[in-house]
Formats: structure tokens, C-alpha cells, sequence
């Protein structure tokens, strides 16, 4: 019975490995299914939505994002028909979930082909580019929903373990935030970064359990 677990615990462990990994990666990343649905998505690629990656798991990738070039499509489906596992390049736009402004950027799409049978997944690694100047930060601070509420619970005296249990991150993806954060408003530490959202208004005064702002 032990030599028939073994393997299944060895997958498990991996699979943890990789979603580690990919939470500790900067550049938005997703895995989804042949037909574009996101089925891992990694913070960076959530915070380009404002949100945590639980909640763009299920989504399509043609929903969320659009297309330049009706033609680079066609091209990776044609590929993925006859097997071909070549990387393909995808211009696309968006609107930012932080502020609404449009985004440009190019998905680099990987199929990447398993053993017989089971259909191939596809890696899809977005390339953000800046074209145009960042709107200055408002007077609040710009976060995003995800960022918003780690601050409030951290401000509640939550661990790091226990936030990302209530908002679906792991360690690693809260720690991604927190760091963000730190270095965006130059502050060292959780008691910093806490008293640094209430000053900005992020953090709603005189309310307990915290709570971001309305």
C-alpha cells in the first residue's frame, strides 16, 4: 500500500513545488486549459486584474484579454490541431482591474504536450509594456482589491499563513504583496506598512475588525 502511494504523494509534492515557484515569479503568468481557460494563475497575473489568482481560475483567456490580430489565433490553433509545440506570440489589450486604464502587452504561448492521451495545457507568459507614463498615485494610494484586504488583516494582527488562507495566496503570493507595497511606499516592516495605509486612507479609521475604505 506505501509503494502505491509514493508516487501519488511524489506528484503532490511537485505540484506544490511548481505553484511555489510560480507565485515568486514577477512576470504574469497562467496556466490554462487548450481552450483557454485559466486553470493557475500566479499573483502577478491576478494583480493586472486587482484581484487574487482564485478568481481568474475558470476564466478565459479571450474574456480577459484581446486580441490584436485575429490571424496570430488562428495561427496557434492551427498549430495545436496537427501537434506542433512551437512558441507563438499574441498582442493584446486590456483594461487594468486597478484604475481601468488600457494595458498593451504580448502573451508568449507555450503548448506544452504530457503523455499520450491527455490533451496538451498551455503556458501563457504576458509581456506588460509600458507605453505610456503611469498616471500619478491618487491621494489614497492605488492598490488593488487583494493588496487592500491583506492590509486589513494584517492590521488585525493576522499571520502571514492565515491571510492567505482567507483569500485563497499562498505564503509566497501574500509575501509578493506585502513586498510590493513596501518598496512602492519605502517602508520597512508590517507595523510600517499598516500605519503607512491608514495614513494613505487605504484603511478605513476607528474600525474594528480593519477594513479597507469604502
Amino acid at each position: 500500500m506505501a509503494d502505491e502511494q509514493a508516487p501519488v504523494e511524489d506528484i503532490s509534492t511537485w505540484r506544490n513545488h511548481f505553484l511555489t515557484l510560480l507565485d515568486r515569479i514577477p512576470m504574469p503568468i497562467a496556466v490554462c486549459r487548450i481552450d483557454g481557460e485559466v486553470h493557475v494563475a500566479n499573483p502577478a497575473m491576478a494583480a493586472e486584474w486587482g484581484t487574487v489568482p482564485g478568481r481568474l481560475r475558470g476564466r478565459s483567456l479571450r474574456e480577459l484579454f484581446t486580441p490584436r490580430s485575429e490571424d496570430q489565433i488562428e495561427r496557434l490553433v492551427r498549430a495545436l490541431r496537427t501537434g506542433r509545440t512551437s512558441r507563438y506570440p499574441i498582442e493584446v489589450t486590456w483594461r487594468s482591474g486597478a484604475d481601468g486604464a488600457e494595458r498593451r502587452g504580448e502573451f508568449t504561448i507555450d503548448p506544452i504536450m504530457g503523455a499520450p492521451g491527455p490533451p496538451p495545457v498551455l503556458l501563457a507568459m504576458l509581456y506588460v509594456r509600458h507605453e505610456r507614463p503611469e498616471p500619478p498615485p491618487s491621494p489614497r494610494g492605488a492598490v488593488s482589491e487583494a493588496q487592500a484586504r491583506i492590509l486589513a488583516l494584517a492590521a488585525s494582527g493576522a499571520t502571514t499563513a492565515a491571510i492567505g488562507k482567507a483569500l485563497g495566496l499562498t505564503v509566497d503570493g501574500v509575501n509578493y504583496h506585502l513586498t510590493r507595497l513596501s518598496q512602492r511606499w519605502r517602508v520597512r516592516g508590517r507595523t510600517a506598512l499598516v500605519a503607512k495605509a491608514y495614513a494613505l486612507g487605504i484603511l478605513a479609521p476607528g474600525q474594528w475588525p480593519p477594513a479597507p475604505t469604502s
